[in-house]
């Protein structure tokens, strides 16, 4: 097991506090399910939406650069 040290607010404080003494449990056991929680709420992987799904019928949009003349002026 690996040791985290980390600094929490007065309000943090009691809040851990409170859950270790409704839970029943030691601090690390509320820190550690708090991290598996948050984690579990995390999406799996961060996509670009629409990625490759549109045509703009332009064969060498990405690679022709008059297509780029003018572009941010």
């Amino acid at each position: 097991m690996k040791t985290v040290q980390a600094r929490l607010d007065a309000d943090t404080q009691k809040t851990l506090a409170r859950l270790v003494d409704q839970l029943g449990v030691s601090p690390s056991t509320v820190v550690r399910e708090g991290i598996r929680l948050l984690a579990a709420s995390q999406p799996k992987s961060r996509k670009i939406v629409g990625l490759g799904k549109f045509s703009s019928g332009v064969s060498d949009l990405g690679s022709n650069k008059k297509h780029l003349r003018g572009f941010g002026r």
